[in-house]
């Protein structure tokens, strides 16, 4: 091969490599249940599902991590109604494993829910009951809503410090329970943004 023909074949890899995604941006996925749930390296905020769960702080005001991202994404439209929802429903904050649902605004998704997950070593031993709820009643509500598809983040695993190993066993046994009792959810999706986390989660999973 010349030196000119070895160039073009240079530009040509180049070009693959800069049209080629990174690889965390690549979304694979692992499935259980016949594909009922799906495992998903991705981002959350770009999921075309008919609700995406937000990880949210007690305040509904937004926050750092998967609360900031949503929000960012979706745009004004959902801080105003959790505003609304503060105003009439809950004044004092949502509480702990409870669940309200909005509009998604820009975001592929039609509606978010929010839910509060548990700050791991605060709620005297009771955050696995309190951080299955958050996954129980976010399907509770998608059914309620007549909402099918629904794709959660790995709640409290953030800043709120619930070690991933524990929350995989916690959030998939919940996950599975109330699958297996209600046969209106189409797909389920746990959504993580890198690699690592998705395959310990996987390790972890009670789904089998």
């Amino acid at each position: 091969m010349d030196r000119f023909s070895a160039r073009i074949k240079t530009i040509h890899e180049l070009h693959e490599l800069h049209e080629r995604p990174p690889k965390s941006f690549v979304q694979m996925s692992h499935t259980f249940l016949d594909g009922l749930i799906k495992v998903v390296v991705g981002d959350i905020t770009a999921q075309r599902v008919d609700a995406i769960v937000n990880a949210a702080n007690s305040s509904l005001m937004g926050g750092g991590g998967v609360d900031g991202a949503i929000h960012r994404a979706g745009g004004p439209v959902i801080l105003e109604e959790c505003k609304e929802i503060r105003r009439t429903r809950y004044p004092q904050g949502l509480p702990t494993g409870e669940v309200v649902i909005t509009s998604a605004g820009d975001l592929p998704s039609r509606f978010v829910i929010h839910t509060v997950g548990p700050v791991y070593g605060q709620h005297a031993g009771s955050e696995s009951d309190l951080l299955a709820a958050c996954y129980r009643n976010s399907l509770s509500l998608a059914i309620k809503d007549g909402l099918t598809t629904i794709a959660f983040p790995a709640i409290s695993t953030g800043v709120y410090g619930y070690p991933l190993h524990e929350a995989a066993a916690v959030s998939s046994e919940a996950i599975k329970r109330f699958l297996l009792n209600n046969g209106e959810v189409q797909e389920v999706r746990v959504v993580f943004f890198r690699d690592a986390d998705a395959d310990l989660f996987v390790q972890h999973q009670c789904f089998e």
